[in-house]
């Protein structure tokens, strides 16, 4: 858990964030947050290669054992909205010192309504699925 907020703690940097989500797989806790770029600071956005917009969201995705200690994993995903148009999520690994977690970009419009989907690939080679309906609220940079 602690590496999980550690990484978290390291891209949000307004408590205007919507909170951390979590869904238990067995001994396995994938922890997601979903955050407009445009509360990122600047220098952490340009440190990951993220661009800060007010239509533009950060997906952070990342699979922690109950002791504490991260897992490597595998991530995919998509997102909806009420018209149901469906877009892929491409998820790119991010490791710092024992810290692994999984980030995404999307696109969207003010207050638009998605619809997400996880698969993170637990160890035993199964798909945890998480699904996540979060309202988009345009963020001015």
């Amino acid at each position: 858990m602690r590496y999980a907020l550690a990484a978290i703690g390291l891209l949000i940097c307004a408590a205007t964030a919507s909170a951390e989500q979590k869904q238990s797989f067995g001994v396995y806790d994938a922890h997601y947050i979903i955050i407009p770029t445009a509360i990122l600071k600047p220098e952490i956005a340009a440190q990951y290669g993220i661009v800060r917009s007010p239509t533009q969201a950060l997906v952070n995705i990342s699979l922690i054992e109950r002791d504490g200690l991260p897992v490597p994993t595998e991530v995919s995903g998509s997102y909806r909205n009420l018209l149901e148009q469906t877009q892929p999520l491409t998820f790119r690994e991010v490791r710092e010192g024992e810290a692994i977690y999984y980030l995404a970009t999307l696109r969207y419009t003010d207050r638009d309504v998605l619809r997400f989907t996880f698969n993170v690939r637990l160890p035993d080679g199964t798909d945890g699925v998480i699904e996540h309906q979060q309202r988009m609220h345009r963020e001015d940079t």
